[in-house]
């Protein structure tokens, strides 16, 4: 049998000797020069400094369990396995700032922070192009490949007080092949101009009927999330927002495609869509197009896949 000692000059120092190295050579914040130096970047490059930092004390952690493993050879899959994800989730941090660089360039370097004053929002959502009425379900399906997805949206009644404005309250149902994966709780606000106001959400993702995590979850206000626009009252073609914004967590970005589509869906034939593309640098391959319709709202989402999600009904 191989002792604890001997693993370690076995396996631990020839793969430990590749965890201090990213797939790819970041500069510090401080050695950024000119505007690129703004608040954009600088939380870009700390997201950053971050990832790689807790992707190597995960690696540390899962080395220390497979020092424990008696066998040799489990031993040595097990540090390399661990390897792997090392490298892939360095990989991924460096897509992220990456992604997040890009997005700094079309947002521009200001911190993003803003004020939310209750006097200037209004009672419930009437945005034409994402109105929410009360006790109104949209019901959206998509093929994929685990199975038939179908999303379930009911306005709901009452409201929720974020930062002192009364926000309108979402349920979002996800199944597949009938069995709950999702059930999140949605809020939103709006402004006298008419843009509505993303505020937070709280989900609560399943596995096996099971409640499995509340990742994504945020808040307006708690821990650093900032609400987010989720529909312009005055779009602009070509302009990138902030749907959401909790750094690490919940980092949505929409840009204006364009203002005028038909799209056709097993609900209806709606005409004067607007079209978004929506993004977040935490998955840089995942882009949407997502078209709504005036006095409906969501009717089409399509990803990068091909996938489509459909309005089938409004109950």
């Amino acid at each position: 049998m191989i002792g604890r000692s001997t693993l370690s000059r076995t396996f631990l120092l020839p793969l430990g000797a590749l965890v201090l190295t990213s797939s790819a050579s970041l500069a510090e914040p401080s050695s950024i020069q000119g505007d690129a130096a703004g608040a954009c970047t600088q939380s870009s490059m700390a997201a950053y400094q971050s990832a790689v930092r807790q992707a190597k004390a995960d690696y540390w952690l899962a080395v220390g369990k497979c020092l424990n493993l008696s066998s040799p050879v489990q031993a040595m899959q097990c540090m390399q396995q661990a390897l792997l994800d090392l490298q892939e989730a360095n990989e991924l941090a460096d897509d992220q700032f990456e992604a997040r660089l890009e997005l700094c360039a079309d947002l521009g370097e200001a911190p993003y922070d803003p004020q939310i004053d209750p006097s200037q929002f209004v009672s419930g959502v009437t945005n034409p192009f994402f109105p929410l009425v009360p006790g109104r379900t949209l019901v959206y399906q998509k093929q994929t490949a685990e199975g038939l997805e179908e999303v379930r949206v009911t306005t709901l009644a009452g409201t929720r007080t974020i930062l002192g404005v009364d926000c309108v309250r979402v349920n979002d149902v996800v199944t597949l092949d009938g069995v709950l994966v999702e059930d999140t709780e949605d809020w939103f606000a709006q402004d006298l101009l008419g843009n509505v106001w993303y505020m937070g959400e709280a989900v609560q993702d399943y596995e096996n009927g099971m409640l499995s995590s509340l990742d994504g979850s945020w808040e307006a206000g708690v821990d650093g999330a900032k609400a987010g626009i989720l529909m312009q009252a005055t779009p602009v073609i070509g302009e990138t927002y902030r749907l959401e914004f909790l750094l690490g967590e919940a980092e949505d970005v929409a840009t204006v495609e364009r203002l005028n589509r038909k799209v056709m869906v097993p609900a209806g034939t709606f005409s004067g869509c607007r079209e978004t593309e929506d993004e977040t640098p935490l998955e840089p391959d995942v882009e949407e197009q997502k078209f709504y319709a005036p006095d409906i709202g969501l009717v089409l989402e399509v990803n990068a896949d091909g996938e489509r999600l459909e309005l089938v009904a409004i109950l």
